[in-house]
């Protein structure tokens, strides 16, 4: 399956950060975290589930395990499983993230016995 111009799926709220499916397989999910300025994605963790952020658009803050770094488009962060990690928009522009996780997230996937 292809997605094109998947940045233009961009969806705000001015309640809190907006999501966007893009993806969903039974191994990996891509989707879009969509944030206007002043939104935030607080510390949290995925128990057995990786995570990479790209940077799409905008600029921004992000936080992995104790490190804390600007991002910017183009750039790609990795956090591990169980690893903390939280995104952030200090603004003035809107940011537009691309999040991949595997597996994805949801109930697992029924098993063959």
């Amino acid at each position: 399956m292809i997605v094109r111009k998947a940045v233009g799926r961009a969806v705000f709220a001015e309640a809190k950060m907006g999501k966007t499916t893009l993806l969903a397989g039974e191994k990996v999910f891509a989707g879009l975290n969509c944030f206007l300025p002043g939104q935030r994605h607080a510390l949290h963790t995925h128990a057995g589930q990786d995570k990479l952020y790209f940077i799409l658009q905008g600029t921004g803050e992000v936080t992995v395990g104790d490190t804390t770094d600007k991002v910017e488009p183009g750039d790609l962060v990795m956090a591990g499983s169980d690893q903390p990690h939280g995104i952030s928009n200090p603004g003035p522009n809107k940011l537009v993230v691309l999040t991949v996780m595997a597996p994805p997230p949801g109930p697992a996937p029924p098993r063959d016995r």
